[in-house]
């Protein structure tokens, strides 16, 4: 079982890919793993009764605090865990003294550029493509590009000089269709160029050009009766869709970079470091800092900055990578809006995120009340409020077809169904099936007796409805001389739309935000609520009336025999037995004879 100062962060894990890392109580990593899914992975270590083996029981044992950083796929977690092994060497990770590096795919700079594998790329102006997580990875991808766009694998200096003068012969990789001959110009730099273009494409991810362009060449070529050539492009289109792969945590391109995000909220900052060398991130901590007075957010990253750096030094650049810019600083900062630099920063957003999530749930569970209190002011902040709605007021009107009108209100406090204060309404003073007039009189009611009786009004009023039954409820406030003191909105069901007075446009809250959830939680309730009670009168109406249209039956015995037969159902199916029973001979006669006449006709 996982000690108590652990349990929190483990059911707060994501059910996604990354890394994790554990702490001894002096704060050093002592080990660093990888998972295709964080919260099963981490909490394996401690769902068991007995490990393995002793190690991973001391392992265990010690560990005293963990972090994790998410990433988008499992390769990416294979090479962030790899890169962050080398760099913190845990001690109870598997010590990886021959520095082998992963295979990357290089496309020279030469003119006919030559595409093959390679491990330890250097800055020679060449393209780098990778880290792959295995050779047989890399290959796989390999071959389908040489498939896709055969490239020489010669080393033959291809200038126009050389083509022209005859130098060169074609050789059997030309023969066997692995090559397109350029060294005898049978293929042109532009077609070559092309072909290392869309080669580029692939292994950056980048597929629907490639894709587009194979396409339109299987398409043309079918037109022109090419059948052979139009089969070897759908053949590429297969093979093209079987491959796709991008690295979030390698940029050979981005070179040594420091990458920072930030989050808020009124008393709290969460800040997530990424220290990328070589490429490769080697670094991942988080950060959290509580506020003093009203820093900005430009303040509180100036101070991660500085905390990052004292603790892990200026690093090999001075480069920055923010989320947004830095007034009157002399750092070098980018903030990047699209390519590898931006990915990296959306990875570093998405962990920030993460661990706000992980701590404010926390301090949630410690103290309730931080969490009512972020969530009321969630729902002043999404319904534009002048102050928290902490008593909140649902109604909803039910009626068939016009008869039996009734109306539910259902009571919220700081975010909860209070039910002792759910309250029903018959309407009393309107006829037919109008839902604007029920609204009306219902919201008179409520609100005079509330405020005849002193007692407490709501912060916000929600009206089941569009328009129409907003402005109803609107004109009974101002007739209590209510309107513009108590905040009222309806909500339309078909799109979740929010209505305000006099305001001809609604308003969209994000559908996955709480305040919306409380909003429809409140008007599910109260159609519930009402709902029951509209059937329970309904019912009781319906069939007490057909009861009393039997001579000599009144309102008494009809509830005598709903009370016993439960329905009037039961007491058509009833024996004459049965009847008697419950209320004499006489009565029983005449109840058998109404329903056999009504079933049989006179």
């Amino acid at each position: 079982m996982a000690p108590e100062n652990l349990k929190k962060t483990l059911a707060l894990l994501p059910d996604l890919p990354g890394i994790y890392k554990y702490f001894d109580t002096d704060k050093n990593i002592i080990y660093v793993g990888k998972a295709k899914n964080l919260k099963k992975r981490v909490s394996s270590y401690f769902n068991k009764l007995q490990h393995e083996n002793r190690k991973t029981a001391v392992l265990v044992s010690k560990i005293e605090f963990i972090d994790f950083t998410a990433v988008d796929t499992e390769m990416d977690a294979l090479l962030l865990e790899n890169s962050l092994i080398k760099e913190f060497q845990p001690r109870y990770n598997i010590n990886l003294k021959d520095d082998k590096s992963y295979p990357f795919i290089k496309i020279t700079k030469d003119r006919f550029p030559v595409v093959f594998a390679m491990r330890n790329p250097v800055k020679d102006g060449s393209d780098y493509f990778g880290p792959y997580g295995s050779p047989k990875l890399m290959y796989n991808v390999l071959d389908l590009v040489k498939k896709l766009y055969p490239t020489r694998n010669c080393n033959l200096i291809l200038s126009e000089k050389n083509i022209q003068a005859g130098k060169f012969k074609i050789c059997l990789e030309y023969q066997i269709g692995n090559c397109k001959g350029p060294c005898e110009g049978k293929q042109t730099e532009a077609e070559y160029n092309e072909s290392i273009k869309s080669i580029k494409h692939i292994l950056r991810g980048n597929l629907a050009e490639v894709r587009k362009v194979l396409k339109e060449n299987m398409q043309l070529a079918a037109q022109n009766l090419q059948f052979e050539s139009a089969q070897l492009f759908k053949e590429k289109l297969e093979n093209l869709d079987k491959y796709q792969h991008k690295s979030s945590v390698f940029s050979h391109h981005t070179g040594n970079v420091d990458v920072y995000s930030i989050s808020t909220n009124e008393k709290l900052a969460f800040v997530n470091f990424l220290r990328v060398g070589n490429g490769l991130i080697i670094i991942s901590r988080n950060l959290e800092i509580k506020k003093k007075l009203d820093e900005t957010d430009e303040e509180l990253l100036f101070l991660a900055i500085g905390e990052m750096t004292a603790l892990y030094g200026q690093g090999t650049s001075t480069e920055l990578i923010l989320p947004f810019e830095l007034t009157d600083s002399d750092l070098k900062f980018t903030v990047p809006k699209a390519g590898e630099k931006r990915s990296l920063l959306e990875l570093s957003i998405k962990n920030t995120l993460l661990y706000k999530k992980e701590k404010l749930t926390q301090y949630e569970k410690l103290n309730p009340d931080v969490r009512i209190d972020r969530v009321m002011e969630q729902m002043r902040m999404d319904l534009k409020l002048t102050e928290q709605p902490r008593r909140m007021e649902c109604f909803d009107n039910s009626n068939f077809q016009g008869a039996y009108p009734v109306s539910a209100c259902v009571v919220f406090i700081n975010g909860k169904a209070a039910k002792s204060e759910y309250r029903h309404f018959n309407v009393k003073t309107v006829v037919g099936p109008d839902d604007f007039a029920t609204m009306r009189e219902v919201i008179s009611r409520r609100y005079s007796r509330q405020l005849e009786e002193e007692k407490e009004l709501p912060q916000l009023i929600i009206v089941d409805g569009g328009k129409g039954q907003l402005s109803a409820a609107v004109e009974a406030l101002k007739s209590l001389n209510l309107y513009g003191k108590i905040a009222i909105v309806g909500i339309a069901k078909r799109l979740e739309e929010i209505y305000y007075p006099e305001d001809p446009l609604p308003l969209y809250i994000d559908k996955k935000s709480e305040s919306l959830k409380i909003i429809q939680q409140m008007r599910d309730e109260a159609h519930r609520f009402g709902i029951t009670h509209h059937r329970s009168r309904r019912d009781k109406g319906t069939l007490k009336s057909e009861l009393t249209e039997i001579a000599g039956i009144g309102p008494d015995t009809a509830q005598v025999l709903l009370k016993a037969f439960k329905s009037v159902r039961k007491v058509e199916k009833a024996t004459f037995i049965e009847l008697v029973e419950v209320v004499g001979k006489s009565k029983a006669e005449k109840i058998i004879a109404y329903f056999l006449n009504t079933k049989f006709g006179e």
